[in-house]
């Protein structure tokens, strides 16, 4: 018999799980250089690290065996 499914070891690499349980993703790709044609504001957002609506962390939550 299998002990269970595999986690997603590429998902669980890019996700931190807080304090309170929710889920952060890694930040947000392309910022490295050539952010000057980007606005003030979409620098602005991608500078703080989103965290998952309640729909796609609980299919996460699955992937990653929590």
């Amino acid at each position: 018999m299998g002990k269970g499914p595999k986690t997603k070891k590429s998902i669980r690499k890019r996700i931190k799980i807080t304090g309170t349980g929710k889920l952060m993703v890694m930040k947000v790709s392309g910022y490295r250089h050539l952010a000057s044609s980007n606005s003030s504001k979409k620098k602005r957002q991608a500078s703080r690290q989103p965290i998952l609506g309640k729909t796609n962390a609980s299919r996460i939550r699955k992937m990653i065996g929590l």
